[in-house]
Order: structure tokens, then C-alpha cells, then sequence
């Protein structure tokens, strides 16, 4: 089996789309400028080899229609990461990830199955991984547990890896942090494939001794024993947790953390300041400050009996990105909290629509945030969309398309030339020609009405293939007189009969 046959049954997935990127420069910030969009094709093993040459790069899409997958990742956009620190931090922790260089120099952690799971159970374990390795919130892919393939959906794709292999800067790494060869990556692909049972099985750092029922972050960050950074904060929202465990008795307990908890104690001035400032108001947990944040899992905090509530400070729920079907109108895809939201312009532009979308369609209420943030939101999100091309059908010009086609081979069609003039089209010579007149009476009786005349004009020019397609037609009158007519006209549409298969039955039926 060819490697690009080997690399296509790795990130088997979607049936019915690919990704495709084209990278541009590598920015300030270090991220490489790329257009992204998808393709409504199967991969196929010659798109893949022609990426493994240096060609157009492509991606996999995890989820299939069935909302399955057979693998899935994290995407890590940290383009100064430690790839040595992060692998020996999986290795640690036992997780079967391959780890996986990106262009801009972040991480795919990639999860390879032994056969298809449903999307919801894999993101969820994904999201387990992501919290124990200290990167919560970054992408997961899948990005969505269900997609609205009805809707034209067809999921998020991922960059693969090893493009241009023989010069490939996106390459995968081995237990020491080595780079290695593409057949090296694919025998790893294959002797790192787990299933759910094992998944099921896997334990982080042993037994964990301190808040089992608080929050995860300070759960994960304690695992392995004391630690000797961010004392002072981390030492806080211990004391939040000790507070909602026993507000009248909880200082013996914060104490007590102070000694046991770090390498090296904090200073008893500084314990009583802290003492001091829980002891003012009830405080929540500084969720959005790191180290918290990297190891943050809202959803399983929420289940916690010392975990958050509603007087905690709490993000907004995850966006995983937004795709644009490129219809007329614009249809939205929008990944919220794994759910799938589908949205028209107006409710992305709008905080309030958006907010009542995600309610009726995911069952979550997304706090209000300020206009300015909302939108800047909605910009960063649309200049990383992903495009999803659409069906000529869906966009303005395929109606008008269709309903020139329908105008052309309807029943109205002229019996000799002459009757052009009553708005009819006539067939000659490989074209349908006819009075505009004529075709825009046709529009409106169908509710037509996206386009002016001019604009017409520029679509019929588009179906001729931009060549001449006007002038005038000589025609008889009734009274024999000959004149002539200004027309327009498209080439002759083709009747599109599907044949059917008859098939002789056998029938014994007496009569």
C-alpha cells in the first residue's frame, strides 16, 4: 500500500468533503496566512499524494454523516510551544496522542481509533486530554458532536500533516521529542490506534488526594504533588474552596494547604492578607486567570459540589469557529459548546438573535457581553471562517439560471418567430432567443426579483460565456411585411431525461 493510500485510511472520515489550504506569508505574530475552504469532494488518495508532493494542501475532515469519527485532535495554537515539553508531558501522563509539528509552529494532537466512535463520546475524552495537559480551550476536533447535514453541513477540517514530506516542516515526533520520517509516522499511526475500553481506562498522575469535589483546575494543578509557582493566587482560590466547603470553619483548612500544598510555604503575612480578603466577601474562583484557565473545564465544575456557580465569574461558552456556506443569502455554522448552530446573517450580526438561536437550538443561554466585544468576536471569527462552496442552486444566479431554463423549454414556446413579440422564446440554430421584455415578465410572475435589468443583461452574458448575445431578428408580420425585433438569447438548453432501467417481470397472473 502506497503511503498517501496508508495516510487517506489514517484520517478516513467524512464521504462527501475535504478541506484545501493555501498558505500565504507568516505574520507578526507568527501564525502563517492561509485561505481555507472546502470542497464538497471526497479525499481521495491522489489529493493526498498530491500533498504529500508539495501540491495543494489539503485537510480531513474527523465526523462522517453518521456523526462518527475514527480519530480526532487537538489543535494547540501555541507557535512558540516546547514540542520536547509537551511530549514528555503526554508520556507522563500515558495519553495516546501522536504529536504532530503544524506550519506555524503549534501542535495536532492526534487520537487514532480502532474503529468509529460517535463524535459527542470522543470530544469528550478530547476535552478531558486538553485539561490535563494544561491547554484547555484550544480547538478539538471534531469540532461539533452532531453536524446538520440536511442543512448542507458537512463539519470542520483539519490540516494534515507531512505536506511537501520531503521537506516538511509539519511533522510528527516520537516518545523523545524526535522528528520522524513519514513511514515512521504512519507505523506509529497504526501502533498507537486505542479503543473506547481503553480510553475508559486511562488514570492522569494516579490518585488525586485534594479537590475531588471542587474545581478540576486546581484538581490537575495539584496532582503531582506540591508545587512551587503562583502561590499566592493558587493559594487564593484555595481558600475559595475551602470558604464554600465551610464558611464558618475553613481557616484550619486554608492553613493547613498553605504546608502541605507548595514546596514552600507562603509567608504567614502574606496567608493572613489573603485571610483577610476571603473574609470580606464570598469571593468566586479567578477562572479566567492562568493557571486556571489551562486547566479549566466549566462543564464538569458546574457537576462539582464546591465547583462553580452562578456568582462566578464564567466565560462565555466555547465557540469552536464559524463556517459560511457561500449561498444567497449567506447560510452560518457555528460550533457552541460542540453544538451546531445554524444562523442567517441577521442573527450573527445581532447579540440578541444569536442569543436566542443558541437557546432554541442548544439549550444554553450565553451571557450578554458588551456590543463592542460581541462584535469584535464575530470579526475575529469571519476572518478565520472556513468557506464551504455551495451548490449553483442555492446561490441567485443558479435560481435565475434555473428559471431561464424553465422560460426557455416551458410551453409558452413560440410556434415560428414571428411571436417573439408576445414575449414568447424561440429555438434556432442551437439558441433560444427572445424579447427581454419577455423574460422579465416571466421573473416576476414567479417572484423574481433579485436582479435590475442591467444585471440581467450581465447574467445572460455570464450564460453565453461572456460572448455576444444580442442583436436584432427578422421577423414577418401578419400582414407579410418583414421587420425586426431586438432579442437576446442563451445556446439551446439540453433535454436532462434520466433513463430508467426497465425490467421484464415475469408475470404469471391468468389473464
Amino acid at each position: 500500500m502506497s503511503d498517501a493510500a496508508r495516510m487517506l485510511a489514517a484520517f478516513v472520515g467524512s464521504t462527501v468533503a475535504h478541506g484545501t489550504t493555501k498558505v500565504g506569508r507568516v505574520g507578526r505574530t507568527g501564525k502563517a496566512e492561509a485561505n481555507s475552504r472546502i470542497v464538497r469532494e471526497p479525499l481521495t488518495e491522489d489529493k493526498v499524494q498530491a500533498h504529500l508532493d508539495g501540491g495543494l494542501g489539503v485537510g480531513a475532515i474527523p465526523i462522517n454523516e453518521d456523526n462518527q469519527c475514527k480519530w480526532g485532535a487537538l489543535d494547540i495554537d501555541q507557535y512558540d510551544l516546547d514540542h520536547k515539553g509537551l511530549q514528555n508531558k503526554i508520556n507522563k501522563l500515558k495519553l495516546p496522542f501522536v504529536h504532530c509539528r503544524t506550519k506555524s509552529g503549534g501542535a495536532h494532537l492526534y487520537l487514532f481509533l480502532d474503529q468509529f466512535y460517535d463524535a459527542a463520546d470522543i470530544r469528550e475524552y478530547l476535552t478531558e486530554f486538553s485539561v490535563a495537559l494544561g491547554f484547555s480551550g484550544c480547538e478539538i476536533f471534531p469540532k461539533q458532536d452532531r453536524i446538520l447535514s440536511e442543512r448542507g453541513d458537512v463539519g470542520n477540517f483539519i490540516n494534515m500533516p507531512y505536506h511537501n514530506a520531503e521537506e516538511t516542516m509539519r511533522y510528527a515526533f516520537n516518545e523523545k521529542g524526535e522528528a520522524l520520517e513519514l513511514s515512521e509516522f504512519l507505523d506509529k499511526v497504526e501502533s498507537s490506534r486505542v479503543s473506547m475500553s481503553q480510553l475508559e481506562g486511562l488514570q492522569f498522575s494516579g490518585k488525586r488526594k485534594y479537590f475531588t469535589d471542587g474545581p478540576p483546575c486546581l484538581e490537575h494543578i495539584f496532582a503531582d504533588g506540591p508545587i512551587s509557582s503562583e502561590r499566592n493566587k493558587t493559594l487564593f482560590n484555595c481558600g475559595v474552596y475551602c470558604r464554600k466547603k465551610s464558611a464558618d470553619d475553613w481557616v484550619n483548612e486554608f492553613e493547613d494547604m498553605n504546608r502541605k500544598l507548595f514546596t514552600e510555604s507562603l509567608p504567614s503575612g502574606e496567608v493572613q492578607n489573603l485571610q483577610k480578603s476571603l473574609n470580606k466577601k464570598d469571593y468566586g474562583y479567578t477562572c479566567n486567570d492562568e493557571p486556571f484557565k489551562s486547566h479549566c473545564d466549566v462543564v464538569l465544575c458546574r457537576t462539582r459540589k464546591h465547583g462553580v456557580n452562578s456568582g462566578d465569574t464564567v466565560d462565555m461558552p466555547t465557540i469552536g469557529g464559524l463556517m459560511i456556506l457561500m449561498s444567497e443569502p449567506r447560510l452560518y455554522f457555528m460550533d457552541v459548546d460542540g453544538h451546531r448552530i445554524e444562523l442567517s446573517t441577521e442573527q450573527l450580526q445581532s447579540q440578541l438573535l444569536w442569543q436566542r438561536a443558541v437557546m432554541e437550538q442548544a439549550t444554553l443561554m450565553p451571557p450578554t457581553v458588551k456590543s463592542p466585544d460581541y462584535q469584535a468576536m464575530v470579526a475575529r471569527l469571519m476572518s478565520e471562517a472556513t468557506r464551504l462552496d455551495a451548490p449553483e442552486e442555492l446561490t441567485i444566479a443558479g435560481e435565475f439560471k434555473e428559471l431561464v431554463r424553465a422560460f426557455c423549454s416551458s410551453k409558452i414556446h413560440a410556434i415560428e418567430p414571428a411571436e417573439m413579440s408576445m414575449g414568447k422564446p424561440w429555438t434556432e440554430d442551437g439558441l433560444t432567443m427572445f424579447k427581454l421584455s419577455g423574460l422579465q415578465e416571466f421573473l416576476r410572475q414567479r417572484h423574481f426579483n433579485h436582479f435590475n435589468r442591467a444585471q440581467i443583461q450581465e447574467q445572460l452574458k455570464k450564460i453565453n460565456g461572456t460572448e455576444n448575445c444580442h442583436g436584432h431578428k427578422a421577423i414577418y408580420k401578419e400582414d407579410g411585411s418583414r421587420t425586426s425585433i431586438r432579442v437576446w438569447w442563451v445556446p439551446e438548453f439540453e433535454d436532462e431525461e434520466i433513463p430508467l432501467d426497465i425490467k421484464e417481470i415475469d408475470n404469471d397472473i391468468p389473464f
